[in-house]
């Protein structure tokens, strides 16, 4: 028997939260996640790297469960011990420093999210690498986050900047490729051009119906937003 708060069973636990957060239940996931870490900090310690990764597991799944104002501000108090206890620019500071700007977004501050993408690519390209998942993952959420502040224009050059870099590295049809040339079709249409973007999104859906499955909840999205701004193009060709 090795007792509530050895350490193997708080492993056990760990696993069985961050199993049932992907099992898709991430409320259940953030509630035992929130009764391991106070047991963490009491056996670990407060600063022990298991803690700190239970709390930014916690906070993450605080925000998939519905919260984002509270992982935004769970991220945001974990910063600080990261920082001090490892450096800032250790490759876990610079994951949570993404999240907290993507739940800052998702809290309803897509400038605050903006600029924190903005201050935190520069960095991510130095430690990780142009073509590393995280970067790209910067750049893509910069992209949509410039967008959602208030400059379509400024978010569409991004997706352009970045899509022959996800098509070489990725590949012309991976799943994240055909994101980004949706977030790119999506803001072309926004900052002013529904034919451009009724062309780009005419051009991606049979794409999305070979990898997706024509009845996707995304490729259905590509499709409707294919009828949207084929209305909005009509409707500007019939003002001019």
């Amino acid at each position: 028997m090795l007792g509530p708060e050895h350490s193997q069973t708080l492993a056990a636990r760990f696993d069985l939260a961050l199993s049932t957060g992907y099992a898709g239940d991430p409320a259940g996931a953030r509630d035992q996640f929130a009764t391991l870490v106070p047991v963490a900090e009491r056996v670990l310690g407060a600063e022990h790297p298991g803690t700190l990764l239970a709390r930014s597991h916690l906070a993450y799944w605080v925000g998939e469960a519905g919260d984002p104002v509270g992982a935004r501000d769970q991220y945001a108090a974990l910063l600080h011990v990261r920082v001090r206890v490892l450096c800032p620019e250790h490759p876990d500071v610079l994951i949570g420093r993404a999240q907290h700007a993507r739940f800052t977004g998702e809290a309803g501050d897509a400038v605050g999210a903006r600029d924190a993408y903005a201050a935190l690519l520069p960095i991510d390209e130095r430690v990780f690498g142009l073509e590393h998942p995280n970067t790209q993952g910067v750049r893509v959420n910069l992209a949509r986050w410039t967008g959602e502040a208030g400059d379509p224009a400024g978010a569409r050059d991004q997706y352009a900047a970045l899509l022959p870099m996800r098509e070489q590295v990725l590949g012309l049809e991976h799943r994240q490729t055909l994101r980004a040339r949706y977030g790119l079709a999506h803001w072309t249409g926004e900052a002013g051009d529904p034919a451009g973007a009724r062309d780009r999104f005419a051009a991606l859906l049979p794409a999305m119906e070979r990898v997706f499955g024509p009845e996707h909840p995304e490729t259905q999205e590509v499709r409707e937003n294919l009828a949207l701004w084929t209305r909005r193009a009509r409707l500007r060709r019939d003002v001019n």
